[in-house]
């Protein structure tokens, strides 16, 4: 799309974007929201930006395959599943870790899991069609 309002706006709502979906991704395991929106309003800040410079331009903002990021997300999120068998207690229950003075839990590497698969998963889709449609 050859628009200079769109390519002179893209950046600035790009990383606009792209906050506010880590931001809903951080809340979700505590209020409505979580991993699977925050994924796609990330995906959705890669596909503005794609269309504002270019599919190319796309890809190079994400710097690794799309699908790449879908896999580890999904490695991740089965990991945290998999962490409550080494305790004991059924699969995907939540468990807290204190580590350096910060509380974390499998809740939130879960969805920072989910986050990952849904943004490669979501950006690979949106890049591929409208790589599809340049043609």
């Amino acid at each position: 799309m050859n628009s200079l309002i769109l390519r002179t706006m893209a950046p600035f709502l790009t990383v606009l974007m792209l906050l506010f979906s880590v931001f809903i991704m951080l809340r979700g395991h505590n209020a409505p929201g979580g991993g699977f929106i925050g994924g796609l309003l990330g995906a959705s800040a890669i596909a503005l930006y794609a269309l504002a410079f270019g599919v190319t331009a796309g890809r190079r903002l994400l710097r690794v395959h799309p699908l790449a990021i879908a896999g580890a997300g999904l490695a991740l999120s089965a990991i945290s599943g998999l962490v409550s068998a080494f305790y004991g207690v059924p699969y995907m229950t939540g468990l807290w870790f204190k580590v350096a003075g910060i509380d974390l839990s499998t809740v939130m590497s879960f969805d920072i899991g989910v986050y990952l698969v849904v943004l490669g998963a979501f950006s690979s889709i949106l890049l591929a069609l409208e790589e599809r449609e340049d043609d």
